[in-house]
C-alpha cells in the first residue's frame, strides 16, 4: 500500500506575472512557502505547505495556448483542487479575510459538507485570472457525534434516493481495482 499519495501537480497559467502574484498571496496567507522560481529546464513557480519536509506541492508554468477556465462547464481537465485547512476557523478567516477582501469570486461559501464524510467543511473559489477552481476544506481527525449523526443521515438519506443500489452505500461505493498482476 502507498503511504503517500500526490507528488506534485502543475497547472499552466494565463497571464503568469499576474497569477504569480495571486498565488503568492494566497499561498502566504496560508502559510506555504514557495521555491524553484528560478527559469531551469522551464518557468515556473511552487508552493509547497511543508517545506522542506517532503510533501507534495503545487506548481505554476505559463501556458502556451488556451484561455480562462470554466469549472461549472465541466469541460475535460480537473475539476477543483482541495487544500487542507488546519480547522474549519481557518476556513472561515479565509473566506472573510482573503477571498472577500479581494472580491475573489466564491463558488460555495464555507459550510458543512455531511455527504463526503463527518464533520467535512469547506469553501470553493475560482482563481480570478485562470478560472481554477479551489477549496479550501477540513476534515476533523476525530468527528463529534453530531457530525456522525449528520453523515448517517445523508447516508441514509442518499440510499433512499438510489433505489438501484443493491446495498450500503459504503458496499456500493468502494471498488476493487486490478492490482499488478491484472
Amino acid at each position: 500500500m502507498r503511504w503517500r499519495g500526490v507528488n506534485h501537480v502543475e497547472f499552466s497559467v494565463i497571464e503568469y506575472e499576474r497569477s504569480v502574484a495571486f498565488y503568492d498571496e494566497m499561498f502566504g496567507w496560508l502559510g506555504y512557502r514557495s521555491f524553484w522560481t528560478l527559469d531551469i529546464g522551464y518557468r515556473s513557480t511552487y508552493y509547497m505547505a511543508r517545506f522542506p519536509l517532503p510533501h507534495s506541492y503545487i506548481g505554476i508554468q505559463p501556458a502556451k495556448t488556451g484561455g480562462r477556465l470554466d469549472h461549472a462547464a465541466r469541460a475535460v481537465g480537473i475539476h477543483h483542487i482541495a487544500l487542507w485547512a488546519k480547522n474549519r476557523r481557518e476556513i472561515d478567516a479565509f473566506h472573510r479575510d482573503f477571498l472577500l477582501a479581494r472580491d475573489i469570486p466564491v463558488t460555495e461559501a464555507p459550510r458543512e459538507y455531511p455527504q463526503y464524510s463527518p464533520g467535512y467543511y469547506g469553501v470553493f473559489f475560482d482563481d480570478p485570472i485562470n478560472g481554477i477552481h479551489w477549496e479550501l476544506a477540513y476534515l476533523p481527525r476525530m468527528p463529534g457525534i453530531g457530525a456522525w449523526r449528520r453523515w448517517l443521515r445523508e447516508m441514509k438519506a442518499q440510499e433512499a434516493a438510489h433505489p438501484a443500489w443493491k446495498g450500503s452505500i459504503a458496499k456500493e461505493g468502494i471498488r476493487k481495482l486490478p492490482g499488478r498482476e491484472g
